[in-house]
Formats: structure tokens, sequence, C-alpha cells
């Protein structure tokens, strides 16, 4: 069976664009003009993955976003945002929402089938159970929980795939696009800030001191 796409994105050209390229190559797709067009018509979809754009009328997608990552049903459905904003500010906000990927308009449609096909094979992957830890940390691949000093730390798909790779290598000073790599599958050539904003997501999450940067390399956890 086909995997199901659902695009929200007011803009009428970019969405039926969108909809058609979607679909030659083999996804089923479900268009939204908005949010409340989406909550009030969609729910009998079971998408792989939501791309929405930022900038909507009335719901906007950050709120899109924070609904769909309120209840357990769309917890771990990959989420690309679509956005013409490139401030890091709003950027870091849909991270920090629970967003796994973001392009900034205009973009290049081989360049988003990319960023989906990525998103897709990681959320369908299978993962190793063995439980890691770092310091007061313990990363539990196969419940898809981080617990620090015992108590769970809330993290979003690429949060937990970022430390469960950092913590893995742990002493191990990794590149930005070693990262990109590892954990978004594909070079983004010339977006290592997603890296960044990731590490800095995860700090503010975690605290300070699990995280080292290594000037004019990269990062690692000690």
């Amino acid at each position: 069976m086909a995997e199901t796409i659902v695009i929200v994105e007011d803009d009428e050209s970019i969405r039926e664009m969108l909809r058609y390229y979607f679909r030659s190559v083999g996804y089923e797709v479900g268009c939204f003009d908005s949010g409340e067009a989406y909550f009030r018509e969609g729910g009998d979809m079971d998408p792989a993955l939501f791309i929405l754009d930022i900038m909507l009328p009335g719901m906007d997608g950050l709120e899109i976003l924070r609904r769909l990552r309120a209840g357990p049903k769309y917890a771990e459905v990959p989420v690309l945002m679509l956005t013409a904003r490139t401030s890091e500010i709003d950027k870091v906000k849909g991270l920090e929402t629970g967003a796994d990927d973001y392009v900034v308009k205009p973009f290049g449609i081989m360049e988003l089938q990319a960023r989906v096909k990525a998103l897709l094979r990681r959320a369908g992957r299978p993962r190793p159970g063995a439980v890691l830890t770092c310091g007061d940390l313990e990363i539990d691949p196969a419940a898809r929980e981080v617990r620090k000093n015992g108590v769970p730390v809330e993290l979003t798909y690429k949060e937990f795939e970022l430390l469960r790779l950092l913590c893995a290598r742990r002493g191990t000073v990794l590149t930005r696009d070693d990262i990109l790599q590892a954990v978004w599958d594909y070079n983004f050539a010339g977006e290592t800030r997603t890296v960044d904003m990731h590490v800095k997501t995860l700090r503010q999450k975690l605290g300070e001191g699990y995280i080292q940067t290594v000037r004019g390399v990269g990062y690692k956890m000690p």
C-alpha cells in the first residue's frame, strides 16, 4: 500500500504542484488549504508524513504541529515544515514544537523529495534495543525514551536520533556533515545550521555539559 502524505498549504499553486508531484512518484496525497480544514476533514487518513506551511490563515503551522504532537497517534509521525521565514528563532520554534525538518521557500522539488524520503526511511527503520547510558542519561531506543536521573525528557524525533548518535559515539568528535549523514541520511549542502539548532534545543532540554562544541570541527559527548 502506498504511503500517504498530508499537505497543509494555503497557496493553491504550491499545493497542487505538490499534490501532482508526489502522486506521480507513487504516494497517496491529502491536501488541505488550512489547519481547520485538515482537522475537520482529514481525521480518517493515516499519514506517514505531514508537510505543513508555517504561514497559514487562522491556525498556523506551528499550532497544527502542537496539536499533532499533543496525542499519541501522531507523536512520531515525521513533520516537515515549509516556511518563507529565514530567522533562526522561527526555525527553533518549529524544532522545539516537534518538527523533524524544514524547507525554506522557494525550494526545489527534488530537494523536498530527498528530505521526504529521508524522513520516511528513518521513521520506518527498525531500531536496536540496547539501552545506552551516558552519565545520568539513559537512552532507550526500543521505547524511544530518554531519562535524566530517572526523570523522562521529552524529545522530538530528530533530537532523539541526534542524542543517540552522540551517545553511541561518545568521546568521538563528529563533524556537522557526519551528523547530517547519519541522522538525516543525506547531505544538506550548506544546511549545517540544522545540526546547530538541534544541538541548541537539546542543550535547553538536558542542560549544559552533555554536548561539547569542538570549535571548527563539530560536537561530541565527553
